[in-house]
């Protein structure tokens, strides 16, 4: 990048919000993805949304490659800066502009932390649904431009089902808002749908409106146990047939459980072959029926024990052992890759014996957790990406992985997105046609190509 233009940018957000050190550059380099990285060439952090359409205008005027960022936290390689050029932080924009209770709606700059904006509505007694595993450290511009969905998903649905306005600067710095209030709008293309998933291809989201939902009133969470993995899918057919859409309905194989119990402690049964993890929610007399119905379920799918919660204290141990999947299965190895294949629901149990193949075939380490409810599977491969050789496998064994998911009538992501670590299997999915229509949308709204390029729907 020449040096006129950093001069620039220093002029448009100034000298402070402009790292150039490579010291500072390489901490923006990487994501939570593991093997990728590049260092960018500058990053700015923008107060507002009048710099962020200088910034645009200027990359694109010199064709300077941008990488919105959030945290960082995605699992796609989303935000890895390939070719260089400018990373563009927007966790200075960080302040909830508004909560109307009465329209059930709150906006946000995009550098809001999930969880700050569930602390700031449920005042109210409101929730915002999406709920990702890093929800801590999540910002809502990431959610957005990931689609995240989290273990609410079963119920409440993810991100776009939340997403009701943007605001977003598009490739050339025009400033571009979309939806609002009204709950009905079917007026033209949906664009805030549009844009909600692109991974910052598309635009840079500045403001975000959401629709809030009524706090539940009331929650019963439940263990089960099962020995056979076939009862456990068994179950959540069972569930769902019987007319209950619990808030999550999560699942742990056996590997996964062998290593959350020695990790957290949390009284897991080891020989298990899957445990289901529920909760219910609601009003009170209805989540008493509901929690019933589904302990009838349980039962009737053979599950060996039904553990209900009978106090906050033993719901939390309930969540922590699921929360507790990933940093049990990342302490294992020193690499963790955290997938994300999707699959019906009745195809649940077919897919995490079709991992625990897989695992077996190329002798890798894999722990499967995930929501089993919307089919939504994590297979977690770890490993060490210094080892040439298991890496080798450890790839071969992804490769079969999402090949399967697909051949059940499923998808390469439920909410972790495709930046690069999934790119080449979307031919796979979308077909010529698709992938066509996706670069073609990229290419009129990014026809520069400088908006996190060759993520998504690759080079255009």
């Amino acid at each position: 990048m020449e040096k006129s233009c950093i001069t620039a940018l220093q002029a448009i957000v100034g000298k402070d919000n402009v790292m150039t050190s490579p010291e500072d550059l390489f901490c923006y380099s990487y994501d939570a993805t593991p093997g990728f990285s590049h260092m960018p060439e500058a990053v700015v952090v923008p107060a507002n949304t009048a710099e962020v359409s200088q910034v645009m205008a200027l990359a694109n005027e010199h064709r300077i490659p941008v990488y919105p960022r959030g945290a960082g936290t995605n699992l796609s390689a989303g935000t890895v800066p390939t070719k260089g050029g400018i990373v563009l932080l927007m966790t200075k924009m960080n302040k909830i502009l508004e909560i109307d209770p009465t329209n059930l709606t709150a906006t946000a700059e995009p550098g809001v932390v999930v969880v700050e904006l569930n602390k700031a509505v449920e005042k109210f007694g409101l929730l915002y649904p999406p709920d990702p595993g890093t929800l801590t450290t999540a910002t809502m511009g990431g959610t957005v431009a990931e689609n995240s969905g989290g273990l609410r998903g079963l119920k409440y649905g993810v991100s776009k089902h939340y997403i009701m306005g943007l605001e977003i600067v598009l490739a050339d710095g025009r400033i571009l808002n979309t939806g609002g209030k009204n709950v009905k709008d079917v007026a033209g293309y949906d664009l805030t749908k549009l844009f909600t998933g692109s991974e910052g291809t598309l635009g840079v989201v500045t403001k975000i409106m959401v629709k809030l939902v009524p706090a539940p009133e009331a929650r019963k969470s439940m263990l089960a146990t099962f020995s056979n993995l076939d009862d456990a899918g068994k179950a959540i057919t069972n569930i769902i047939g019987s007319k209950i859409i619990p808030a999550t309905l999560e699942i742990m194989d056996n590997a996964t459980i062998r290593t959350v119990e020695d990790y957290a402690h949390v009284g897991l049964p080891t020989d298990a072959e899957a445990v289901l993890l529920i909760e219910v929610d609601g009003i009170q007399e209805v989540v008493d029926k509901e929690a019933a119905s589904v302990e009838k379920a349980l039962k009737d799918a053979n599950a060996v024990e039904i553990k209900v919660a009978k106090d906050a204290a033993e719901r939390d141990r309930i969540w922590t052992a699921r929360r507790a999947a990933l940093p049990a299965l990342a302490k294992l190895r020193p690499t963790t890759f955290v997938e994300d294949a999707t699959v019906p629901r009745d195809k649940v149990p077919e897919m995490i014996r079709a991992i625990n193949n897989i695992a077996q075939k190329y002798n890798v380490t894999i722990g499967t957790f995930g929501h089993a409810g919307d089919g939504n599977m994590h297979p977690t491969i770890v490993c060490d990406i210094r080892n040439e050789e298991e890496m080798e496998r450890v790839y071969k064994a992804m490769d079969e992985i999402f090949a399967a998911a697909i051949a059940m009538g499923g998808t390469l992501s439920g909410e972790h997105g495709i930046g690069l670590g999934k790119l080449k299997y979307m031919q796979d999915q979308f077909g010529e046609v698709g992938m066509q229509t996706m670069r073609a949308i990229k290419k009129a709204l990014d026809p520069n190509s400088i908006l996190n390029p060759g993520k998504l729907v690759g080079e255009v």
